[in-house]
């Protein structure tokens, strides 16, 4: 007999919570308010008494700042604790020296992140990419997720393939437009998801704890004749990842029927103008990209769950091979790069490719700009014009002046650049 679904309304940061808690032993929390309501709803859980997947309460330890957060996880995870911390913004910044600590220790743990500003010419609290792009450097494995049922599914996917795999893991959902979004989704419970912990890795993990009576020394310090040998024996770890990541997508899939790869593909089947985007913007994409099918238009999406390790194979299979333009939307900006990271990683993946297509990257949302269905049709639609270089350095912030009350006609008789100059550039 099927397992009847049970349905809660709730928003992102509480569908992170619910997951995490499951798999926490200890939850180590700073509440500064970039953090969400994500420690919150654990220290509330476990208050209550509420049981893991273990059956015990979840150790909730408050900390003073976000940086004795990040180190309380580790010296949690060398005791053979499963751990999680909740955080985003600054607060990860400061996270960043622990982690870089953790990933090179492989202590499998979770830092769920509601992705968020951070502050430069100017203090700025809402959604954007800019925190885990600076965090991608520690060896910590990134999940995205783009809306509230994606992170009740895909979290615990992060929770059981760092265990597997030994390499943290960094799961995060767009701030506000997630992390706040409240929705009506299916509720993953502690008896769908502990059958699929492996076993074997977690006594391993529990194994390595440090322990007084079996003492081992780490965390030296290495000279130049061993650190960099030592630091390139972690690659094997790493090319691992995509493997698990994408069998534990499998599982959950057996669990909900919603069907989740490392990289899902969306629109026609022989699209020709392909949007390349990650988080929440993956959701209007999909209405833009429904309007323009229905009218005859060869257009898709793909929307990036893992982001590291960056599966180049998994990538090329789900980009269609009619693909002739694609167009890559970061919602960050690296000041001086030559393009922001996810468009740089794609342009990497079809680097000296026969045929390749044409590639532009644009950057979209800084702050929780709002970007609506009409500016994902505007992208679309300007994909195939004749001079594309022109469009190589014109970023989605110049599209804000498009609004939804402009008709379709109007953008696909914008043929070619200098009229879409002369309409939209400020």
């Amino acid at each position: 007999m099927t397992k009847q679904k049970k349905f809660i309304t709730c928003d992102g940061n509480q569908a992170a919570a619910h997951i995490s808690y499951m798999f926490s032993e200890v939850a180590a929390i700073y509440p500064i308010t970039p953090s969400s309501t994500m420690a919150e709803y654990v220290d509330e859980w476990a208050a209550a008494g509420r049981k893991n997947i273990f059956g015990e309460t979840v150790l909730v330890q408050e900390m003073q700042s976000e940086g004795g957060a990040a180190g309380a996880v580790h010296g949690s995870l060398q005791a053979g604790a499963l751990t999680t911390t909740y955080t985003a913004s600054q607060g990860l910044l400061l996270m960043i020296p622990n982690m870089y600590k953790i990933a090179g220790e492989f202590l499998p743990c979770v830092f769920h992140v509601s992705a968020r500003t951070l502050a430069s010419h100017a203090l700025c609290i809402f959604g954007d990419h800019q925190d885990v792009m600076s965090a991608r450097q520690t060896g910590f494995a990134m999940l995205a997720e783009g809306s509230v049922q994606e992170v009740m599914d895909l979290a615990g996917v992060a929770h059981l393939a760092t265990i597997k795999s030994r390499v943290p893991f960094m799961n995060f959902f767009d701030g506000f437009r997630t992390s706040h979004e409240i929705q009506k989704i299916e509720m993953l419970e502690n008896d769908d998801l502990a059958p699929l912990i492996d076993q074997e890795a977690l006594a391993e993990f529990r194994a390595r704890a440090l322990n007084p009576m079996n003492p081992v020394a780490r965390g030296m310090a290495e000279n130049p004749d061993h650190f960099f040998q030592h630091r390139e024996s972690c690659n094997n770890y790493y090319e691992a990842v995509p493997a698990i990541v994408e069998e534990y997508m499998n599982e959950i899939s057996k669990i909900t029927g919603r069907k989740y790869g490392l990289f899902d593909y969306y629109g026609a089947e022989d699209a020709e103008r392909v949007i390349i985007a990650m988080g929440s913007v993956t959701e209007a994409a999909r209405e833009a990209i429904d309007y323009l099918v229905a009218n005859g238009e060869k257009v898709g999406m793909v929307a990036v769950h893992l982001y590291r390790p960056f599966s180049a194979k998994h990538f090329l299979a789900a980009v269609p091979k009619t693909a002739k333009t694609i167009a890559v939307l970061d919602r960050t900006k690296e000041p001086g790069a030559n393009g922001e990271p996810l468009y740089l990683d794609v342009k990497d993946c079809f680097y000296g490719a026969e045929n390749a297509p044409v590639i532009v990257g644009g950057r979209y949302g800084l702050g929780s700009k709002d970007t609506t269905p009409a500016q994902i049709l505007s992208v679309s639609v300007l994909l195939p014009v004749s001079d594309l270089s022109e469009l190589q350095s014109v970023q989605l912030h110049i599209h804000h002046r498009v609004q939804t009350d402009y008709s379709l006609q109007r953008y696909l008789c914008l043929s070619d650049v200098s009229s879409f100059r002369t309409e939209y550039l400020v």
